[in-house]
């Protein structure tokens, strides 16, 4: 294979995958906002902080976790805070620190939603594994 085949293979597997996020993103929003009136980074925030150490991150390692910039997670903690989901903490050690921690209400919260998404999950990549122009993508994706 030379190297401008393999380039346009990389460019069109590459494509697959963009449709195929979308697809599936779409999907978990909606399913996640109509349910549950949460939203996609949302409920990936309450994700990250219920499986982290006494349920708190620094909100970079947030932002790093679920992929948006500072300023968007800073929207997102806000949000979350505002409903109760979580609160912010100092750093004890370095006061500049801030932490965001996931409350008992944001916990049931994302128990509560964690099957919708799961289901919502497995019935996108289920449906796009039926769309000829996905199904190789997910082939090589999926177990």
């Amino acid at each position: 294979m030379g190297v401008d085949t393999k380039a346009a293979a990389d460019g069109t597997l590459w494509d697959g995958i963009v449709v195929l996020h979308g697809r599936v993103e779409h999907r978990l929003a909606k399913a996640l906002q109509r349910r549950h009136g949460i939203g996609l980074s949302e409920y990936r925030a309450l994700c990250h902080l219920a499986r982290a150490g006494d349920g708190e991150l620094r909100m970079q390692e947030l932002a790093d976790l679920i992929g948006l910039n500072q300023s968007s997670v800073s929207r997102l903690v806000a949000r979350l805070e505002s409903a109760g989901l979580t609160r912010r903490a100092m750093c004890p050690k370095d006061r500049r620190g801030v932490y965001t921690v996931i409350t008992d209400e944001g916990r049931a919260v994302q128990e509560k939603a964690a099957p919708t998404y799961t289901e919502t999950l497995t019935q996108a990549l289920d449906e796009a594994a039926t769309d000829p122009a996905l199904a190789t993508v997910l082939t090589s994706l999926r177990p």
